[in-house]
């Protein structure tokens, strides 16, 4: 595995400053005739080898070099594949996946991607036809930006590798800002920069001859079929677990877990262990607060398989590792679980080199608690359109100033959600600063400029483009489309390559998503109840204590850090003439937010994504320029 970045151009760039950029370059010819790969600028590529550690290096080409791949990720079913392009006449030198790529794009252009099992991001040259192709995985589990000006493209794995052309002016892009604001997140196919997209999961982007052409080739249809036998679907299920984690075991370098407890992490780990002749190796983060801890939840499956577990404890000493994880992050990201993230990998790597993980399991068979909200407020009746605003308010009224989990604290959402339709009840639940609070916080200027940009409307295009058949249904859709690839497989990807670690996800093997996603509601979420299928399918695999014990999440303590250890730095971060200068906030409101927060109110999300936002700019930025000019939406 390794990052990729490149340049493809119309005209020819200045060699020497594409080979500080870039890892690896494509560039008109000297003759101005035609296009060429730089072979030695490409040889500075950072690779982390996992498979075919002899033969495995990049770029690779084929037969007459004609056409040549730089690639990011993994390609499970390679060895099929392999064996499929001899059969039709292709000589393949190496032993690996990466070489695939280039036979299968002779064999089917632009649809070979259709026959990749794998996370990936690659770029493909086709020197005969000038003609650039780059790819993004299904799910989104490997990012890939890209920026065009001029007739030319640039591309990369980082937004760093982009950032080190002096010609990309780092003007943040106050529509992405906003999002952020929102979603705790950058959503694709924004990015941070106003002159850079992301390519969406499931996507191609197709560069020929200064032309440019997005496309979605994937897209998750959860139309529900019928079931007539539950047994035999908890059977396939089991299969279909065991299949995709055994594919994702094969590796040349030290392979283990991460356990947290869960059950699909706990799925995935006795699936390792019953297709693995050695113990696996398995690795755990825990909180000195009890209420957040899941150390004895892991312990248990570890005896139960025996598992080589460690573990290890996160204190909220994190003044030095905060702005670390806001460097390794290119785009402001407010996931507080991303530091116990960093942590566990930071662990594993001491042992391993791979981890498979259970991510992906809630969003495909109904985990998270607010899906039960969700099914509930189905049965709120509409409220006339002109008591939807007053009682939008007092449910804001209410839920901030309750503590979490309390019932004042559920009443207020209750009217929050009565007060919308779905999906913007959902959006509702999921934001960290509400169209109020924005309305709020925000200066003049950024008020004026954004006052008729909608951050939900990416979760009403979700939701109405998912084929399920309930509101639940399309929910979870919503969070396979957004939250999944914006927040957690960004989340896990960053901090695990941070360490020099591989994650991979049984779970978000698209067989098994696509299985899944044909399930019946009633067989995720029922009568308060979770993962009911996917529950009793793993039911023979893992103690009862875990399949019983209610879903914590990974979480973290942020609101007493933020009234305790962390306390000063929000002060002195989110207030000082650094963070006002910029324009963006009314000071008086960041301020009004942190003595709240400190007097027992919770605005702790709201805060860590202020604080986010502002390491981030310190790490990062050059300027902050305030333009409408962004990446276009791809709804169309």
């Amino acid at each position: 595995m390794c990052g990729i970045a490149g340049m493809v151009s119309t005209s020819r760039p200045d060699s020497d400053l594409v080979r500080r950029m870039c890892e690896m370059i494509v560039h008109r010819g000297p003759d101005g005739a035609g296009f060429h790969f730089d072979e030695h600028a490409a040889l500075g590529m950072r690779r982390l080898a996992i498979i075919d550690l002899a033969t495995g290096d990049q770029p690779v080409y084929n037969e007459d070099k004609q056409i040549v791949a730089i690639f990011n990720g993994e390609i499970y079913n390679f060895a099929d594949l392999r064996q499929a392009l001899a059969a039709q006449g292709h000589r393949l030198s190496g032993t690996g996946d990466s070489e695939c790529l280039v036979h299968l794009y002779e064999e089917y252009g632009t649809d070979m991607v259709r026959q990749l099992r794998g996370m990936f991001a690659f770029a493909i040259w086709d020197r005969r036809h000038g003609r650039l192709l780059l790819a993004r995985d299904r799910v989104g589990k490997k990012p890939l930006y890209w920026r065009s000006e001029g007739g030319s493209i640039w591309f990369g794995s980082e937004l760093k590798s982009l950032e080190r052309d002096p010609g990309l002016q780092r003007d943040v892009d106050p529509i992405a800002l906003h999002h952020y604001l929102t979603y705790q997140y950058v959503p694709a196919p924004w990015s941070i920069y106003k002159r850079v997209c992301k390519l969406p999961p499931g996507h191609l982007l197709i560069w020929e001859r200064g032309q440019i052409t997005v496309r979605r080739y994937w897209e998750l249809d959860s139309s529900p079929r019928h079931v007539t036998n539950e047994v035999e679907e908890e059977e396939r299920l089991r299969e279909l677990i065991l299949e995709a984690t055994r594919i994702r075991m094969a590796s040349e370098r030290p392979i283990g877990a991460f356990l947290s407890g869960g059950i699909d992490s706990s799925a995935v780990v006795a699936a390792m262990a019953m297709q693995s002749t050695r113990p696996v190796k398995t690795f755990c983060v825990g909180f000195e607060e009890s209420q957040y801890d899941e150390r004895h939840k892991a312990r248990i499956v570890a005896d139960r398989y025996g598992t080589d577990h460690h573990e290890f404890v996160v204190t909220s000493d994190l003044l030095d590792v905060l702005p670390r994880i806001a460097w390794h992050f290119d785009e402001p990201f407010a996931d507080s679980s991303a530091i116990p993230s960093f942590y566990v990998a930071q662990l594993s790597r001491q042992h391993v080199t791979v981890v498979l993980n259970g991510d992906g399991g809630d969003e495909s068979f109904g985990g998270y608690q607010r899906y039960i909200l969700m099914d509930k407020a189905a049965w709120i009746p509409d409220i006339p359109r002109r008591l939807a605003a007053t009682s939008a308010s007092i449910g804001d009224l209410i839920a901030q100033r309750s503590e979490s989990g309390s019932f004042c604290r559920r009443l207020g959402r209750l009217l929050q959600f009565a007060a919308a339709p779905p999906a913007q009840r959902y959006a509702r639940l999921m934001s960290s600063f509400t169209p109020k609070w924005k309305a709020e916080i925000y200066s003049d200027d950024l008020r004026y400029l954004l006052g008729e940009v909608d951050s939900y409307r990416l979760f009403e295009e979700a939701f109405q483009r998912s084929r399920a058949e309930t509101d639940l249904g399309r929910v979870l859709d919503v969070d396979i489309a957004t939250y999944l690839p914006g927040d957690l497989l960004v989340k896990v990807d960053i901090t695990v390559m941070a360490n020099s670690l591989e994650a991979r996800s049984p779970f978000l093997d698209h067989h098994l998503l696509e299985w899944a996603a044909g399930l019946p509601i009633s067989l995720k979420v029922r009568n308060n109840e979770t993962k009911l299928l996917l529950k009793r399918a793993v039911r023979p695999w893992l103690p009862r204590e875990i399949l019983e014990y209610p879903k914590q999440g990974f979480g973290v303590p942020l609101a007493s850090w933020l009234r305790g250890e962390l306390r000063d730095l929000a002060f002195d971060v989110l207030t000082d003439a650094t963070a006002r200068d910029r324009g963006l906030f009314r000071p008086a409101v960041v301020r009004n937010l942190l003595h709240r927060h400190i007097a027992g109110a919770d605005h702790s999300v709201r805060l860590w994504t202020l604080l986010q936002l502002e390491l981030w700019y310190r790490a990062h930025a050059t300027s902050h320029n305030q333009g409408m000019t962004g990446c276009p939406s791809l709804s169309s």
